[in-house]
């Protein structure tokens, strides 16, 4: 066959193929709750089973976290620190760590490959549109790497909403994962040593952890829509 396979899709066959994503990702998310709805309802209510659970399926529990961390990101409703305070809670902070950037790592995947191959209609399927609006910290092209981490490294900003809105700027797929997720890190692993301590009913230390979180995050808020409204 010669000359172009394809046309770049107009606008409504995008929404199309926008809403048909959506309705593939809200399948799944029914299947994951149907066949792991118990393991859910138990890891947040009762911190015994909690660990009862994860002895007695070290592999399907951790593969369990991990979906629940990457439906999380997907979804970009629910904020991500009770996700990484299970984790430590249940898989102590390292293991936590790990099992939660993987999640996020592969989410963030999708999130990038997905919104470049069909564009901004894909976005607003999850985020309204005056939101992404209102995301102006990536307008300035030339320091995109650098913002970037600066963004995913202060605690506090909305990672979730700025993994939909990178996809569109030219940032690379490659360097976009490897800063996202570096810079997500120390984040991450206070989150999990404060499940790992609470674990270990440390609760002076757990609530300590919590509260200079909870204040890290409020200073993150203020500097991300200092730099986001210039």
């Amino acid at each position: 066959m010669s000359g172009k396979l394809h046309k770049d899709f107009t606008d409504k066959q995008r929404k199309i193929i926008a809403v048909f994503v959506l309705f593939l990702f809200t399948v799944l998310s029914i299947v994951v709750y149907i066949f792991w709805g118990k393991p859910i309802i138990d890891f947040v209510t009762n911190a015994q089973r909690v660990h009862e659970y994860v002895r007695l399926n070290p592999v399907l529990s951790r593969l369990f976290f991990c979906t629940a961390v990457f439906f999380q990101v997907i979804f970009a409703i629910i904020p991500g620190e009770p996700f990484e305070l299970g984790a430590g809670y249940a898989f102590g902070a390292i293991e936590g760590c790990i099992i939660c950037l993987v999640g996020i790592f592969a989410a963030s995947a999708v999130i990038f490959l997905t919104v470049k191959r069909f564009g901004r209609p894909v976005v607003e399927l999850f985020i309204p549109p005056e939101k992404i609006e209102s995301v102006k910290i990536f307008q300035n092209k030339k320091k995109l790497n650098l913002i970037t981490f600066i963004v995913f490294f202060i605690p506090g900003t909305p990672k979730d909403l700025l993994t939909y809105t990178a996809a569109l700027t030219p940032i690379k797929m490659r360097d976009w994962l490897f800063i996202s997720t570096l810079a997500r890190t120390p984040s991450i692993i206070t989150s999990t040593v404060a499940g790992k301590v609470f674990a270990e009913n440390r609760y002076m230390l757990a609530f300590i952890f919590f509260a200079a979180g909870g204040l890290i995050a409020v200073f993150g808020m203020f500097i991300f829509h200092k730099i986001n409204g210039k």
